[in-house]
């Protein structure tokens, strides 16, 4: 009995969350004690459904549309409002919830029913993203749609080639993951615009490429010297960053060792984001340029990417096969000069499967970082502003040091 006040008192609840938000908008059909009514109709066709049969559930579904087609025949006669259709839509959300409460599983229903009340709160900001997707990004979102949600099914799931170190079905996955972490970004940066602050400008950086962000803001201190310190601080700030995105690839390849990785990622991340507070924070607020990305869901860069996992794969078992540990830091240092993405996944991937340890992948992949911080110190000093160099390189020194710290002397 106490079960069943629970089951009716949560029904009532969240049907008062959508109708509040609905009563706001001074919505015409249904709002602040209509969808309540709603939700808990549906708890009770579920508990008739028990001693009658599940018919009761389609005829309380039947009656609510005949109820909705009935008010909005009254409306049109009266010249009543808008006749949108998302009101009606959210009454029979809120009419399935309210039947799935008393068997289903409580916490996605919770769940089903906030996120209708955040989507209808969110009519304006929702037509406002729409209105500024153009062409352009559409076709990204479209690309990535093609790249998940076709490619990804039908991509054999077995593996193949030397070392038995290929599955194309994981490798497309991890492609999968990569595209969709910088999608993220790249309609971050389409939202924020072509101008923001130094934070914004390196956390999206950091999601876009830390390497490009680099490359762009050594470049600008090149024809205007005394941006140098706010340069410096994006560069530090996407370079941290990085660390972060590292950690939610190692949860996608190997999350039961994630605790592993974590605090020597968490050190260096630490190190760069103080760096960066100590050169600069003052200067947040001040605009800077961020690097103009590419559609990051082209499918030549996914292949371009396929490859070079595929390569990394390849190049790390064989390297443990045929030099042991040191030939796995060799393959990690390379590939780590360019892109920290591929390294990352595939140790990871290959300490879930047993095929190397935890601490080996940890170590690999913190090599790999260290080499891409050399890199982008090159980069910066050899297209940049000396000014901008020398503001960098305590930050990215403190980090290779500690990162080499945790590599091999924890």
């Amino acid at each position: 009995m106490n079960d069943a006040f629970q089951t009716l008192a949560l029904a009532l609840g969240l049907g008062l969350l959508v109708g509040l938000q609905r009563e706001r908008a001074a919505s015409v059909l249904a709002g602040f004690r209509t969808f309540p009514l709603v939700t808990v109709f549906g708890t009770v066709c579920a508990w008739l459904a028990v001693p009658f049969g599940g018919w009761m559930v389609a005829a309380g579904l039947l009656a609510l549309a005949a109820a909705i087609i009935s008010g909005n025949l009254l409306r049109a006669r009266q010249n009543e409002g808008d006749f949108g259709i998302t009101t009606e839509s959210a009454m029979l959300v809120m009419f399935g919830v309210g039947a799935y409460l008393p068997d289903g599983h409580r916490p996605l229903a919770m769940v089903v029913a906030g996120a209708t009340a955040v989507l209808l709160h969110l009519k304006p900001q929702l037509h406002e993203l729409a209105r500024r997707i153009g062409d352009h990004d559409f076709r990204a979102i479209m690309q990535f749609v093609v790249i998940a949600l076709v490619i990804l099914p039908i991509v054999p799931d077995a593996t193949y080639g030397p070392f038995n170190a290929l599955n194309p079905h994981r490798i497309w996955w991890m492609v999968v993951l990569i595209t969709g972490l910088s999608l993220g970004g790249y309609l971050l940066h389409k939202w924020v615009g072509d101008r923001a602050g130094a934070i914004a400008a390196g956390l999206l950086g950091g999601l876009i490429s830390s390497t490009a962000t680099s490359v762009t803001h050594a470049r600008l201190t090149r024809a205007q010297p005394a941006s140098a310190p706010l340069a410096a601080v994006v560069i530090l700030l996407a370079s941290g960053v990085v660390f972060a995105r590292l950690v939610v690839l190692v949860a996608a390849a190997d999350r039961g060792h994630l605790a592993t990785y974590v605090p020597a990622f968490a050190t260096l991340l630490l190190i760069l984001l103080g760096f960066a507070a100590w050169l600069g924070f003052r200067k947040q607020g001040e605009g800077t340029v961020l690097p103009p990305p590419t559609n990051p869901t082209e499918l030549r860069s996914a292949l371009f990417f396929t490859v070079l996992y595929a390569g990394v794969l390849l190049g790390v078992a064989a390297a443990r096969e045929w030099y042991g540990n040191h030939g796995l830091l060799v393959v990690a240092a390379i590939s780590g000069l360019t892109d920290m993405d591929a390294i990352t996944l595939s140790t990871a991937q290959l300490s879930r499967q047993g095929a190397i340890t935890e601490s080996e992948s940890c170590r690999a992949i913190l090599v790999a970082s260290v080499s891409n911080l050399f890199f982008k110190a090159g980069v910066v000093g050899s297209i940049g502003d000396r000014a901008l160099l020398r503001a960098i390189l305590p930050a990215f020194g403190t980090a290779a040091f500690a990162g080499l710290a945790w590599a091999f002397f924890r």
